[in-house]
C-alpha cells in the first residue's frame, strides 16, 4: 500500500510515493500534538493517525530530523504505538511539523 503525495513546485508538479500517509485533521492542520507530563519535566510529541507503514515514518524521523553527530540526535527516542508515533527527548514539535511539511504533507 503506497500513498501518493502531489508536490507542486514553481514549474512542475511531481508525485512522491511514501509507504505512509498523514491526513490533516478537521481544521486543516497536521495531527501533531504535545503532551507534557510529570509536572513539565517529560515532554512528548505525538504524531497521530498515520496510515500505512508507521515504522517507516518513525525510522525516517529518527534518522533525518537532526544531523547524526548533533546533541539532539543522541537524545531523540521514537516509538510506535499502532497508528501513532511518540517522540521523546526534547521540545521538537515545530521541527517535526517543518520536516513533514517539507515532505509534502
Amino acid at each position: 500500500m503506497l500513498f501518493r503525495r502531489l508536490l507542486s513546485t514553481a514549474s512542475n508538479p511531481s508525485t512522491v510515493k511514501y509507504p505512509y500517509f498523514i491526513p490533516r485533521n478537521s481544521r486543516g492542520n497536521l495531527p501533531i500534538y504535545t503532551d507534557v507530563r510529570n509536572g513539565g519535566t517529560r515532554y512528548l510529541i505525538l504524531v497521530r493517525n498515520v496510515d500505512g507503514k508507521t515504522d517507516a515514518l518513525a525510522s525516517e524521523i529518527s534518522r533525518s530530523l537532526f544531523p547524526k553527530d548533533s546533541e539532539e540526535a543522541s537524545r531523540i527516542q521514537v516509538e510506535v504505538d499502532r497508528s501513532n508515533i511518540v517522540i521523546k527527548g526534547g521540545r521538537w514539535k515545530n521541527d517535526v511539523v517543518k520536516f513533514l511539511q517539507e515532505k509534502g504533507f
